[in-house]
């Protein structure tokens, strides 16, 4: 079934970035647009549950984004993306699945997805890949070429992390800094309590920088599996 919010337009944001959230699991449907709607601009406009409400939520509600499962019960989630485009629809895509097979992150990137993200994840692992986009999709919205410099500037973007005042909204250069050193200076990997202890900074706000830096292709993630519990996730600098 397809999920819908009516807004109207005293309410609604100028500059918000609307996002069709699909998945076939009710559930993993509500906590992913509970995350969604956390970070600004982003508004969830609608869910669904099945490749073809995909398909016709896109042509009825036209979003910015999609938020795409790829274990869909009717379609496999990137074939998805070409029955969009042949309609023409140049809505973006950020794969959110468990799929980890090498041939589906390969397919995806043919496909032009702007992210990939890996189930189980955490509000933080959404969020920076959100603002990232958010960035991004900016320099695209703003940028005037006038030569190769300006086309290198705004690819760069894509790939790279945001330079000096360009961070996401509410992380600070100086932190930044004070992590990378951290990471950099770590002998091994580093958890976020353990990045916290030795910036001195909170736990929260350790994870927060660290992810930025993951998402960002600066630091590694690894896992680490203890007695019971949640696998805990830790850092290290690339490089």
């Amino acid at each position: 079934m397809i999920g819908t919010n009516h807004m109207n337009s005293t309410n609604s944001m100028s500059d918000a970035i609307d996002v069709l959230v699909v998945d076939d699991d009710f559930m993993v449907t509500r906590v992913h647009r509970t995350f969604v709607e956390r970070v600004r601009p982003f508004r969830v406009v609608g869910t669904a549950g099945t490749g073809e409400q995909a398909i016709a939520a896109v042509d009825e509600l036209r979003p910015d984004l999609v938020l795409l499962d790829l274990y869909l019960p009717d379609i496999f989630g990137l074939d998805v993306i070409p029955r969009l485009r042949t309609a023409g629809h140049d809505c973006d895509v950020m794969v959110i699945s468990a799929a980890r097979e090498a041939d589906a992150v390969r397919g995806a990137v043919r496909h032009g997805v702007v992210d990939y993200l890996l189930k189980p994840f955490e509000f933080e692992d959404l969020r920076v890949r959100l603002e990232r986009y958010a960035a991004q999709r900016g320099r695209l919205l703003t940028t005037v070429v006038r030569g190769q410099a300006d086309v290198d500037r705004v690819l760069a973007g894509a790939f790279a992390p945001s330079p000096g005042n360009a961070l996401p909204k509410g992380l600070s250069v100086e932190t930044a800094d004070l992590i990378e050193r951290a990471l950099r200076d770590t002998d091994g990997t580093l958890s976020a309590t353990e990045c916290a202890t030795a910036t001195g900074i909170s736990r929260v706000s350790a994870r927060r920088y660290l992810e930025y830096f993951h998402a960002a292709g600066s630091a590694a993630v690894s896992l680490r599996y203890g007695a019971a519990g949640r696998p805990e996730r830790r850092y290290s600098w690339r490089g």
